[in-house]
């Protein structure tokens, strides 16, 4: 099973790591954030992807911060 780091703006792989339980990767965000479930999905062949932002989007959003109110801001 692998654990998949996707930028939920622009659907930009992030990073992954080759190991973990959905419920493992929900117990360790949780020690960051309580909202992890909104962002921690499981696919049906158990790879589990936690939502983030890439540097790029990050930069965007620093710079254009009315961007937050937008649902999908990259077309």
């Amino acid at each position: 099973m692998a654990i998949r780091y996707r930028c939920r703006h622009c659907e930009t792989e992030v990073g992954r790591l080759p190991f973990g339980s959905a419920e493992e990767v929900r117990s360790l965000h949780r020690l960051a954030d309580g909202d992890s479930d909104d962002f921690i999905t499981e696919g049906e062949d158990g790879e589990v992807t936690v939502q983030c932002i890439c540097e790029h989007c990050e930069e965007s959003l620093d710079r254009f911060p009315d961007y937050y109110a937008l649902q999908k801001w990259l077309q």
